[in-house]
């Protein structure tokens, strides 16, 4: 029989919609602005008692509460909007201090019979939301001299082991290496031992100025590994160090070659976000050079809070790379100290090193990688350079009392905020390569909520101008039409949930230009529809012929849209693969919408009924 779906097919369909509504409900319960309190430290519990205590004291600021809950993570304080958050923010960080961590965040309220299924809302983008961008760039020439640093001091090994002897290990200005030898027999035999171990290397031989020397290049394939590995390295350090900062929903991802983008939604304090995220900090553990030690061996620093310096051995025991965990305190005397746990390795090398060195001092060398912009005159026109450097000082400096294992702690830090600001970087990790900072933009709340009112408008606007021609020119039809598109708009937002896509100003375009091309669909399907009409088809089988001779129409019209969606996401970057993502999506489902779900209403308005004409 014309036009009659199987039951089987129409139970499908059902399911389908029934199963993309209750994943598209949870964006009727948007998420509220919240305030979450955690502890710097063991001892400072986050309690219902401290949840009261900070309540009213928001009450006596004249700053509303919405509601309040203990979490796994803390506390959450809950506030009607955006404005009123941030002045929560500053008053408990004023009341508390640094005891607790205060940090913006968003508290779902989602029922939980719907969380329990895994449904929630659409995350909002940083245009929506506001909050602050940045845009970081890898120094990818640093990162490539730091490996060459760790082969330096291999091949320095290898040749001594081999009984080599070489004058000098120089970096160039390319970054290669270059050795210098007296004799050429053993510059040659040099040349062949590398040659074996290291086939990274393009290994050339030169003789010049009474000298024989060996000239060291990465090959390109083996930059490029460890640039990717740097940026790699620098996603996940970057993410530990967002997380640290208890921000909702940030989005931290890879841009080009050497370029990292670092969105903080719902963040307005721009300076203390750069601050963390930016810092290309770690720490060296040595100990102090003994009187008689060769100056070959030793080199001196100054300390970071005092006018004086010391002189350290060259060796290394650990870098901060060997910390495991990290956590802010206070020592017996009140002073801000980090409690340090080192993993099994790094526990090995401290404990091997210490057990021979009881009443010496260690040193801990606070390392900073940091840049200074130096203009020139170059033909005429001011340019502006980024001259990186390392800076290394003296933290503390502290007598070894007994043996040391996994654990021990850092003193000497200025305050509790600093304590705090060194334990979240070393429990973060450190980076494998200096960054900076290239672009920075902070977008308001206030903006963030106008683009989503000007934006739901549009939507509004657009779904109510289509329903209404659709419903004026093809009347039953068109009503059906219209059914198809609601859904088609439920189906959307169900997908981008279950996908936990973020939702951008670009993209709510995309899900305008989605509606339009959802109802193009039915247009084409009723056109030939009202053709066979008026070829003389009887209605039952010009709806048939109407549905199926579109198909292929519409079917060549989507594929080539999604194609072209599918390169905008690819080669794209922010908001345009926020827009490619919703456009995307849209036209799956609209195809379905458009001709599954509309069909299935045309069967059960039409399917197996003698008609003798049709109201489109």
């Amino acid at each position: 029989m014309l036009n009659k779906y199987p039951l089987w097919k129409n139970a499908l369909i059902v399911l389908v919609l029934l199963v993309c509504g209750l994943y598209a409900a949870p964006n009727l319960f948007p998420d509220d602005y919240a305030v979450q309190l955690s502890g710097t430290r063991e001892s400072n519990v986050v309690n219902q008692p401290l949840l009261d205590q900070m309540t009213e004291v928001l009450q006596q600021a004249n700053i509303s509460v919405k509601g309040e809950e203990l979490t796994e993570q803390g506390g959450l304080i809950r506030f009607k909007d955006s404005r009123t958050q941030l002045e929560a923010k500053e008053v408990i960080s004023r009341t508390l201090g640094d005891k607790y961590i205060v940090a913006l965040n968003l508290a779902p309220t989602t029922p939980e019979w719907l969380r329990s299924i895994g449904a929630g809302p659409m995350k909002l983008g940083l245009d929506l939301r506001g909050g602050v961008h940045f845009l970081l760039e890898v120094d990818m020439v640093s990162a490539v001299a730091q490996r060459l640093d760790v082969y330096v001091s291999e091949i320095k090994t290898k040749l001594r082991t081999e009984k080599l002897r070489y004058r000098s290990v120089e970096h160039r200005e390319d970054g290669s290496l270059e050795l210098k030898f007296s004799a050429a027999d053993v510059r040659d035999r040099a040349a062949t031992l590398l040659r074996k171990d290291y086939s990274e290397f393009l290994i050339n031989t030169e003789d010049r100025d009474d000298a024989f020397y060996l000239s060291i290049t990465l090959v390109e394939s083996k930059v490029r590994e460890i640039e990717d590995y740097a940026i790699k390295q620098n996603l996940t350090t970057l993410r530990n160090r967002v997380n640290e900062l208890g921000v909702a929903e940030p989005l931290v991802q890879r841009q080009g070659r050497n370029r990292i983008v670092v969105q903080l939604p719902g963040i307005q304090d721009a300076a203390a976000a750069k601050r963390i995220i930016g810092k290309t900090a770690n720490l060296e553990f040595r100990l102090e050079a003994k009187t008689d030690a060769p100056r070959v061996t030793t080199e001196t620093y100054e300390f970071r809070n005092e006018n004086r310096e010391a002189t350290l051995e060259k060796d290394v025991i650990i870098t901060g790379s060997s910390v495991s965990n990290a956590q802010s305190s206070f020592d017996e005397n009140g002073q801000p100290q980090v409690n340090i746990t080192l993993d099994a390795k790094g526990g090995q090398l401290m404990n091997r090193t210490t057990r021979n060195a009881i009443k010496r001092r260690m040193a801990v060398l606070f390392v900073e990688h940091k840049s200074r912009t130096l203009s020139e005159t170059v033909d005429g026109e001011q340019v502006t350079k980024r001259i990186p450097y390392v800076e290394k000082k003296i933290i503390s400096l502290a007598t070894i009392q007994s043996v040391l294992g996994n654990q021990f702690r850092i003193t000497g830090l200025d305050s509790a905020t600093e304590s705090s600001e060194l334990a979240l970087l070393l429990r973060a990790g450190a980076l494998a390569a200096p960054i900076y900072f290239v672009e920075e933009r902070t977008v308001g709340p206030s903006l963030g909520e106008q683009n989503i009112e000007l934006g739901m408008m549009s939507v509004q606007i657009g779904f109510a101008l289509v329903l209404l021609f659709m419903l004026a020119y093809y009347r039953v039809f068109g009503l059906l039409a219209n059914i198809a598109l609601t859904l088609n708009l439920v189906m959307l937002l169900a997908v981008m949930s279950i996908l936990s896509a973020t939702l951008t100003l670009p993209g709510i375009a995309g899900i305008v230009l989605t509606v339009g091309m959802a109802v193009d669909a039915n247009v084409l399907i009723f056109s030939r529809i009202r053709e066979e009409l008026k070829n003389g088809m009887p209605p039952q089988s010009a709806i048939n012929a109407g549905f199926d001779r579109a198909f292929s129409t519409i079917f060549d019209a989507n594929i080539t849209t999604l194609l072209a969606a599918v390169i905008l996401f690819a080669m794209g970057s922010g908001p345009v693969k926020g827009f490619a993502i919703t456009l995307s999506v849209g036209i799956l489902t609209s195809m379905f919408t458009a001709i599954m779900v509309t069909r299935m209403l045309v069967n059960l308005t039409y399917g197996g009924r003698t008609l003798k004409k049709l109201s489109i």
